[in-house]
């Protein structure tokens, strides 16, 4: 509103606190809003819910009867518009100026996603965001035009079409782990069971696991990885040092069927397994079912 009101030469200004007087207008287009507009709707993304509130404002609401007096506002409007000053049409749409720069690999940083300028300019420049587009202006110059992304898109490289895509990504953006997830998860079953097993974190802790796991997978091929992450699976073992162990146990022995698991057998002579001789056997179901989650409380 600030930006709108100094393109057409007025001043806006909201009313003061616990001035309940001067926003019963207002609050009566919110009730009318909230009871009449949203009931019974549904909105697949932000510019969906604004197309519908368009429609219904300007096409339904506008030509029907309103209050007592049953006036119809179209037509209201349509016999003040005589009396009223048309504004000059060279006025600007009010839009809001940010300050960034071009970084070295050509992109601005704008919304949490990076717009790629064409051409060698770096340095500062002038973003001017409009209700729909993205303008970018240096040195009085507009380098680009962009349409807005839609609400809630994140994280996204955007370039102009009809030019080749850009071989260099910005220098800030933030890498996720859910195309690495997803590659991962497309190789088969089994390594997607074993992602279902192993990703318990979330955060950094999970990201670098998904990020080392992927870097594994390429240093061998599917078929070895394959059986090393369901090797893995049936131990409960998440630690990528030992995966990689277990792949080159694996070639070494030349075999698809690695060697089992060597026990010592002199932990029958050890203190404390003969102290704890006389206690209930402990339930080692859990072994038998790989797919199945650990319990809460268990300690890897």
């Amino acid at each position: 509103m600030a930006a709108f009101s100094k393109q057409y030469g007025f001043q806006f200004s909201c009313h003061e606190l616990l001035h309940s007087n001067r926003k019963a207008g207002e609050e009566r287009s919110f009730w009318t809003v909230e009871t009449n507009f949203l009931p019974g709707r549904t909105f697949h993304s932000l510019e969906d819910m604004n197309r519908q509130a368009l429609e219904w404002s300007t096409v339904r609401l506008d030509n029907k009867p309103q209050g007592k007096s049953g006036l119809i506002p179209a037509q209201a409007f349509e016999h003040e518009s005589r009396y009223l000053t048309k504004l000059p049409p060279h006025l600007p749409a009010p839009y809001r100026v940010l300050d960034r720069c071009i970084d070295q690999y050509g992109y601005v940083a704008f919304g949490g996603n990076f717009f790629w300028v064409p051409g060698t300019n770096r340095g500062e420049v002038k973003v001017l965001e409009y209700s729909a587009t993205l303008k970018i202006y240096q040195a009085r110059e507009c380098l680009i035009e962009y349409p807005l992304p839609a609400d809630g898109e994140k994280n996204k490289l955007i370039s102009p079409k009809g030019f080749p895509a850009p071989h260099k990504q910005p220098q800030n953006r933030k890498n996720t782990s859910a195309d690495d997830e997803q590659k991962l998860r497309d190789m088969n079953e089994a390594v997607s069971n074993y992602l279902n097993f192993a990703l318990h974190e979330k955060g950094t802790r999970r990201h670098d696991f998904l990020r080392k796991l992927i870097a594994l997978s390429r240093k061998m091929t599917p078929e070895l990885f394959t059986k090393s992450v369901e090797r893995a699976h049936k131990y409960r073992i998440t630690d990528i040092e030992t995966v990689w162990r277990i792949a080159t146990l694996s070639v070494s022995a030349g075999t698809d069927l690695l060697p089992a698991v060597v026990i010592d057998e002199g932990f029958l002579e050890r203190e404390s397994y003969l102290a704890g001789a006389v206690t209930e056997l402990p339930d080692l179901s859990i072994y038998e079912h790989t797919e199945e989650k650990l319990p809460e409380d268990y300690d890897e």
